[in-house]
């Protein structure tokens, strides 16, 4: 018999753009929640036109990699039809998400004070860029912006090297994810006491939470943390390493790696060199330990280095591209790809889930919505008239 997903049954209210309000609702979707987006009317999300590229339809890939499993319904929230929509359908969701600039709703009417008052069991998540309080509250925020403030792009890159962001927005992701974490959280706390409440997730606080590693280091030193390209702040050998063929990672990120690796490697001489006898030796001649190993490395490509290293029970592996790392077995074995349907493009690639549950595993039960596809339907379904609704400008 199969199961239900754990959300079926949870009534989520996205109204949210980009990155990660939508992200974090598709998670809520994939997992069962019927996921309501509320979007401008003629635009839609931001996200539908973005990407510099176009695909047979208005809707970019990156919008349809965020927004599979939710309904679509257009609303004016500045009209007080398109508002009073938005209560009612309240009334009977579990959750709401919002990433407008703090403060946007509450001026329109839609805040939390507003809406638990309709529905004080309804959990209200709000996702910005610097969060609800403090002096920068009011900033637009980006995931650019997060990295740039909360010291992340202090220790990407090389030392001596222009700023340099993270390759993937680990702030807006991050922000989702744990925005994710507190919503459920807060929405199991709502179905033991009947009560809400408010919760408030910033794309500032979030970037900082990573900061583990770099912040034990200026804490435990007294020194800010600096740029080591793909080196370790708290092991060393644990990097990339030139090899005859270009570069591949490793790691012997204890002593009994080390040991294992210099005999491996028929460098016997390197443990009897005070520089490296210790993780902390290691670590404060970073550089000499590099190239001493590079000089051995270079005489091999990197395919025998990785399996070489592998065989003996070093960590080590390639440096692939996306397509490679989509392609590649692990990465077909995991589902790391899939395609699902779309009413204007067929067949588009997603992401595949991120998370394996072994009796409710995710599904693609809706392709990402084309703009106001269910706004007729998701209103019947809450007892509104479409037609007055249009009338008073609900939809322009």
């Amino acid at each position: 018999m199969t199961r239900p997903l754990p959300l079926a049954g949870v009534r989520v209210l996205d109204i949210s753009q980009v990155m990660a309000g939508p992200y974090a609702c598709m998670l809520l979707g994939d997992l069962g929640a019927d996921v309501i987006k509320i979007e401008p009317p003629g635009t839609g999300d931001q996200t539908r036109g973005s990407m510099g590229f176009k695909m047979k339809g208005a809707d970019s890939l990156g919008f349809i990699n965020m927004n599979r499993n939710k309904r679509s319904i257009a609303l004016n929230l500045k009209s007080d039809a398109g508002r009073n929509a938005v209560i009612e359908l309240a009334k009977t969701a579990d959750i709401l998400v919002e990433n407008y600039r703090p403060g946007a709703l509450k001026r329109l009417g839609l805040g939390y004070d507003v809406l638990k008052e309709v529905n004080p069991r309804l959990v209200y998540t709000s996702i910005s860029g610097f969060g609800q309080t403090g002096p920068w509250a009011d900033r637009p925020g980006f995931d650019l912006m997060a990295q740039a403030m909360t010291g992340v792009m202090s220790v990407t890159g090389y030392p001596d090297s222009p700023p340099v962001k993270c390759g993937v927005p680990v702030a807006d992701i991050g922000c989702a994810l744990f925005a994710v974490y507190a919503t459920l959280a807060a929405y199991i706390g709502a179905k033991n006491t009947g009560q809400g409440q408010y919760v408030d997730a910033a794309l500032f606080d979030s970037a900082m939470a990573f900061s583990v590693w770099d912040t034990c280091d200026w804490w435990g030193t007294g020194k800010p943390p600096v740029p080591l390209g793909t080196s370790n702040k708290m092991t060393a050998p644990y990097q990339a390493m030139a090899c005859s063929d270009g570069h591949f990672v490793m790691g012997a990120n204890n002593q009994k790696l080390w040991v294992q690796l210099c005999t491996l490697m028929r460098r016997e001489d390197l443990l009897q060199d005070a520089r490296f006898s210790t993780i902390a030796s290691r670590l404060n001649n970073r550089q000499a330990l590099q190239d001493e190993l590079e000089k051995t490395f270079k005489q091999h490509p990197k395919d025998y280095w990785v399996q070489t290293l592998l065989d003996n029970g070093i960590p080590a592996g390639p440096i692939l591209s996306y397509p490679e790392a989509f392609d590649s077995e692990h990465g077909k074995a995991r589902g790391m790809r899939m395609d699902i349907d779309h009413p204007v493009e067929g067949k588009v690639p997603n992401i595949g889930f991120a998370v394996k549950l072994s009796g409710t595993p995710q599904q693609v039960r809706r392709h990402p919505p084309l703009l106001g596809e269910h706004t007729r339907e998701v209103l019947e379904e809450a007892g509104l008239d479409y037609e007055q609704l249009a009338g008073e400008g609900a939809f322009s």
